[in-house]
């Protein structure tokens, strides 16, 4: 037994195919997760029928809703965070200045190197001055 669309051809199970036909078809404009998860599931075969309008618009409306709710959790946070701060039950992060990283071959020094060095993708050509 095989599902609709499926069919044999040359002694092999071969699933249908399923076509979108963009109604902008300019290919630079397509970014990644711009197609809705429910038609990408559907043009996978994850599920059997496409999407209604109907579901389409009530997903959106949820998703906005998730959206919204954590941004009001966020910022109700930030108002305790801030309250405990004035309170002093929190102390506030220290700042601290970060010039490199530990790994780097440069770390800590100041002075200008005659020798050029180099970390992951970065290079730092050698210094030259001319003598006296």
């Amino acid at each position: 037994m095989h599902r609709s669309g499926e069919r044999w051809r040359k002694g092999r199970l071969v699933r249908a195919r399923r076509m979108v036909v963009a109604a902008n078809v300019t290919e630079y404009t397509y970014v990644e997760g711009s197609i809705p998860m429910e038609w990408d599931s559907w043009i996978r075969g994850r599920r059997k029928e496409p999407p209604s309008v109907e579901e389409l618009l009530k997903n959106q409306s949820y998703r906005d809703n998730i959206q919204i709710k954590a941004r009001e959790v966020e910022e109700k946070d930030l108002i305790l965070q801030a309250k405990e701060y004035e309170d002093g039950l929190v102390t506030t992060p220290a700042k601290t200045l970060a010039k490199g990283h530990a790994a780097s071959t440069d770390f800590g020094k100041q002075e200008i190197s005659e020798d050029p060095s180099s970390t992951a993708n970065t290079f730092q050509p050698g210094s030259w001055l001319p003598k006296k």
